[in-house]
């Protein structure tokens, strides 16, 4: 019997201040213990997971452009350095959304049909440096997700970036000639764009940037416009993800969409966490459209909802609901802004939200959140290309998802959310080792 090591990694906090702790277990005999079991099965094999990332908005650029260089470095060294969290994957805006400074358009002028006038000032000036800069510590390209969450004002039904509205019915192929050239423009500029949304949470009707479909009008958008659009600019190869929205309404979405004339054009179902758990919608789409993708594609704490101060609730929030997206299916995961400012901002709406890392505008300092060091548990350790594995765990107070890396290490995130700590016995075919989960404490265990 093979011999195999075990390294656990846990942080918790003592007050607000992070502790962290390694430690290795030797794996002894299974002598038939039935009790305190986390098994592992990597014979059981589910989805294949792609990566980690975040949202590269206008805010985001901004507040990265206030920061000394030094600051940059270190956040993006945390972010896209492979000895930390490896992000590998960045969504960004078409146009203007809630986090901008304001509302723009690549586009304004309603008679501008062939897009003379096109152009990226606002992107080139605070977006594009972060992104070049996250490439530079990446050592790669980033893969890019574009996603619009308003068509241009005058394509409107209301007139307006904000408060909803539809896309008249005269403007949908011009729409889809615009995110056509949007794709286009980064890739001209050498950019990896591999994946576009139709619509960014196309269900809501919001106080900023946003556009209502139904799912009869999301089907016919992009089987008769879209579709045909990204044929004729020979871009065939983006990867398009419908609904963009949370997960309750998500299963339905995707079966009124997907049928025999829209399956090849769909790559994916893109969802959000803003309704709460739902993870069983994600088995369901899984179940019914095994070939295609669930992805994460926005996620923060809206202080709105959630105390900003809670920082070790909010921080388990994010864990509790990246272990149950993956243990129903999940491919991939984007946060929402990967920097904001001490406001959570700033935003044109006043829609604050938390970030894993927030700059205080006014003492010029770089502010570290708990959700960074969750994020860490898994980010550091599930590598591209891994594949979920089998798990089944003693309590429901106990939640764990597993991978089966590339290489052949087996990596296990933990989150315990109560104020007792756990003894596991981790079993691995005949072998086993025990390990303790602290109180209000996330690990991850890594077996090779």
């Amino acid at each position: 019997m093979e011999k195999r090591a075990l390294k656990y990694v846990s942080t918790w906090y003592e007050g607000n201040k992070r502790c962290r702790q390694e430690m290795e277990a030797g794996f002894i005999s299974d002598g038939g213990e039935e009790n305190r079991l986390l098994n592992l099965y990597p014979s059981v094999t589910y989805q294949t997971f792609e990566g980690f990332g975040g949202a590269f908005t206008e805010s985001a650029g901004y507040v990265y452009g206030q920061m000394k260089e030094g600051q940059k470095e270190a956040m993006l060294r945390e972010y896209f350095g492979a000895e930390q969290m490896a992000y590998r994957m960045v969504r960004i805006p078409i146009d203007s959304c809630d986090f901008s400074l304001g509302h723009y358009e690549a586009v304004e002028d309603a008679g501008d049909r062939g897009f003379t006038g096109f152009q990226l000032e606002r992107v080139e000036k605070t977006i594009l440096p972060l992104l070049d800069d996250a490439q530079a510590i990446y050592g790669d390209r980033l893969e890019v997700m574009l996603t619009p969450w308003s068509p241009p004002a005058y394509m409107k039904s209301n007139g307006e970036r904000n408060n909803g509205g539809e896309l008249k019915p005269e403007c949908k192929k011009t729409w889809a000639d615009y995110i056509c050239r949007y794709i286009r423009e980064y890739r001209n500029r050498g950019y990896l764009v591999r994946r576009i949304s139709l619509q960014n949470e196309p269900k809501a009707v919001q106080t900023w940037d946003s556009c209502v479909y139904s799912a009869r009008q999301e089907k016919e958008f992009l089987r008769d416009y879209m579709w045909p659009a990204l044929q004729e600019n020979k871009l065939t190869d983006i990867e398009v993800f419908i609904w963009d929205h949370n997960k309750e309404r998500a299963y339905e979405r995707a079966c009124e969409i997907i049928d025999e004339s829209t399956d090849h054009m769909v790559t994916g179902i893109a969802f959000h966490w803003y309704s709460g758990d739902h993870f069983e919608a994600l088995s369901m789409i899984h179940d019914k459209f095994p070939d295609k993708k669930l992805i994460l594609s926005e996620a923060c704490i809206e202080y709105c909802k959630f105390a900003a101060d809670d920082f070790l609730k909010n921080a388990q929030k994010y864990a509790h609901d990246m272990i149950g997206n993956m243990n129903h299916g999940m491919h991939g995961f984007y946060d929402w802004n990967i920097v904001l400012d001490e406001e959570g901002g700033p935003n044109h709406v006043g829609n604050f939200c938390d970030a894993p890392f927030l700059f205080d505008m006014r003492h010029r300092e770089l502010i570290r959140r708990n959700t960074a060091d969750y994020l860490w548990h898994f980010t550091h350790f599930i590598k591209p290309g891994s594949i979920r594995i089998g798990t089944s765990v003693y309590s429901d107070e106990l939640e764990a998802t597993a991978f089966l890396n590339p290489d052949g290490q087996i990596v296990a995130v933990l989150l315990n959310r109560t104020d007792h700590e756990m003894k596991v016995n981790v079993r691995l075919g005949e072998q086993m080792a025990e390990i303790v989960v602290g109180a209000d404490a996330i690990g991850t265990l890594t077996i090779i």
